[in-house]
């Protein structure tokens, strides 16, 4: 299997997984069956949503989909928007939970480990 092969199925497998999990987490929430405390209702809503575009970009970087890369970017600079309004909802005194900061971080930071990934292989294609 060629690197860049390689490369793309770790960061589709990574993608659905995370997708996965996230869709899982938000759903539980929204149905109350997970207290995560105090909870920003357009972030979890975001977040759950979301998951469901991490699989379709997960999926897509899997089988060297060229359609993959503007997806992924996508769902990086959308992760960015949320997390700059989350901020604005922080500064406006809105209360919220610390590990929003950080789930929020982890999301911004592994998109765009996705989304260079994806560019690279998949940009020139």
């Amino acid at each position: 299997m060629p690197r860049t092969s390689l490369t793309l199925h770790i960061a589709g497998g990574v993608a659905v997984a995370f997708g996965m999990l996230t869709v899982f987490s938000g759903v539980r929430t929204l149905l109350g069956s997970a207290d995560m405390g105090v909870v920003v209702p357009f972030v979890l809503w975001f977040n759950t949503l979301a998951g469901l575009a991490y699989a379709v970009a997960g999926l897509g970087l899997w089988q060297g989909r060229r359609w993959a890369w503007p997806l992924s970017l996508a769902i990086f600079a959308a992760t960015l928007l949320v997390f700059a309004a989350f901020g604005l909802h922080v500064a406006q005194g809105g209360a919220f939970e610390m590990r929003t900061v950080f789930a929020m971080a982890l999301r911004s930071t592994v998109w765009c480990g996705i989304a260079l990934v994806a560019l690279q292989a998949l940009s020139g294609r």
